[in-house]
């Protein structure tokens, strides 16, 4: 199957800003006070740098249609990429959800206090199948959608830091942000590390659609380096920016955007018709994550079916336009049935459903300590092959930098499965291994297939 190369470097970089830079993960940091500050500066030299440069030499040396599964599957052969694509695809399939949902809390939020919970499903459902629609348009189409979120996320990261800069002038610090208050407290802050790391994750995304990038040799480590600093940079300072306005106690995981927008520019009809504008941006954010995420993971799905490693259904494309409509419709599926879970079980259970879905985190981050195996494997065993561009220093700093990421992958993967001072999440933990069972079977039922 032929793909139209679409994707240019200013297209990767968007693309790639919009996967990583999250206005959800900016409240959860945000939350754990003065000390995440400093944990996204230690953080990001120790982990979210030499990551980045990982995914930008994996992406010009093997610049092959699928990323995550192709680089993976090139190391260690097929069963272990599709185990690694089956995580990376599952976690998107039960996260599209919960970002869907956390669209209707702030759309109720903004225009209809009253919808119940079924209508804020509803609208969770509809999300999903638009995200899949996207999906199946061909991506010189689809690449618009996470364009225009990356475009629309900076403009509100922006006006946060902006509105931030106004406020403080005249009510003074909510946090204050001295090097005695941003020291971390090593015991309970660790826990929020999770949080961070995950708003860290997601530069080898574009690398999926490899078919599609014009020159992946220059343009994957130039993007990646564009959008790296963009990120960081705009994590920093938004997060300083939160602090600033709303005392770490009182911030709201859902609703305090539009709460920290309306205290920054709400109060005049301008500023309360700014505040919807911001909102509505946000609320396409928040589409455009699924949207981008989905975009990447059901290319990685196609791929490994396309060798016979998934069952053949996600194998399915479009015939005039190669999208991976098999993979998109599926997720869905999952995507929808995990929506009426919610429904199902939200009035009394909720914990129970966030516990459930913070198994997909962990689920998440299991395909990235492949990647990072791969990329020191492919160093050994096959050290001639060109690379464009390479993580600088010898092999022994390329290998301690993957030691490091693979280090803190590990505590984030603890974490989010025990929480200190309180134990085991055993309903996460249960949710893992029934994942990974499931996996198994799903491989090899499609390895059976293949022989016979």
């Amino acid at each position: 199957m032929t793909h139209s190369k679409s994707l240019r470097q200013r297209d990767m970089v968007l693309f790639t800003v919009s996967a990583i830079l999250l206005l959800d993960t900016l409240t959860a940091a945000a939350s754990v006070g003065a000390p995440s500050v400093i944990w996204w500066l230690l953080l990001g030299i120790i982990f979210f740098i030499p990551f980045a440069m990982i995914c930008a030499e994996m992406g010009c040396a093997y610049p092959e249609q699928g990323g995550i599964y192709a680089w993976i599957r090139d190391a260690f052969g097929g069963r272990w990429a599709s185990r690694a694509t089956w995580c990376y695809w599952v976690n998107t399939a039960v996260w599209m959800p919960a970002i869907y949902i956390l669209f209707a809390g702030v759309f109720k939020q903004m225009f209809f206090p009253e919808i119940g919970m079924g209508g804020q499903i509803f609208i969770g459902i509809i999300l999903t199948w638009l995200a899949v629609l996207v999906n199946v348009v061909t991506l010189d189409v689809g690449k618009w959608v996470p364009n225009l979120g990356a475009i629309l996320k900076v403009i509100i990261f922006l006006a946060i830091i902006g509105g931030a800069l106004v406020y403080v002038q005249d009510h003074g610090m909510a946090n204050p942000l001295t090097l005695e208050t941003m020291k971390p407290d090593w015991g309970s802050s660790l826990q929020y590390i999770p949080a961070i790391i995950y708003g860290m994750l997601g530069f080898e995304l574009v690398s999926a659609g490899s078919d599609e990038m014009r020159d992946p040799a220059r343009d994957v480590p130039r993007s990646i380096f564009i959008s790296g600093v963009i990120i960081i940079v705009l994590y920093l300072l938004g997060t300083m920016a939160v602090l600033a306005a709303i005392p770490a106690g009182d911030i709201n995981l859902v609703e305090g955007l539009i709460d920290t927008l309306a205290l920054f520019f709400g109060g005049s009809a301008l500023g309360n018709a700014f505040v919807l504008l911001l909102g509505i941006g946000a609320l396409y954010t928040f589409f455009s994550n699924g949207v981008t995420w989905a975009l990447g993971c059901n290319r990685a799905a196609a791929e490994a079916a396309l060798e016979g490693e998934l069952p053949k259904i996600f194998a399915l494309e479009d015939k005039k336009r190669g999208t991976p409509v098999g993979a998109a419709v599926l997720m869905g599926i999952v995507s929808t049935l995990v929506l009426g879970l919610y429904g199902f079980m939200s009035g009394s259970n909720e914990d129970l459903f966030w516990s459930l879905f913070a198994f997909s985190a962990v689920i998440f981050l299991l395909p990235y300590e492949g990647m990072l195996l791969a990329f020191m494997h492919m160093r050994t065993v096959d050290a001639d092959h060109p690379r464009p561009y390479r993580v600088p220093g010898n092999k022994g700093i390329a290998r301690l930098a993957a030691w490091i990421c693979i280090a803190i992958l590990g505590l984030s993967l603890c974490l989010f499965m025990y929480t200190p001072g309180e134990g085991p999440e055993w309903a996460v933990i249960a949710g893992v291994i029934v994942t990974l069972i499931i996996g198994e079977f799903v491989i090899r039922q499609a390895e059976n297939h293949l022989k016979s």
